[in-house]
């Protein structure tokens, strides 16, 4: 996560608090809006956590949330 308040504040020119704080509120808006195990996969990549094959997963779990 630490990667993207840094990009947050490197682009928008706020302060890493306050890019801190931007990034933990769309972060708990995706948990809240996504479903369960693709919100754990978001939160795993922007914890910075191995996803490897996580990625995959989440694309399955779209696919069979869509009926796909």
């Amino acid at each position: 996560m630490d990667e993207v308040i840094k990009l947050v504040t490197d682009k928008t020119g706020i302060s890493p608090d306050q890019a801190k704080s931007a990034v933990e509120t769309v972060m708990g808006f995706l948990k809240d809006k996504l479903p369960a195990g693709i919100s754990e996969q978001v939160e795993g990549l922007m914890s910075g956590k191995d996803v490897t094959g996580g990625i995959a997963g989440m694309a399955k779990g779209i696919k069979d949330k869509l009926g796909l």
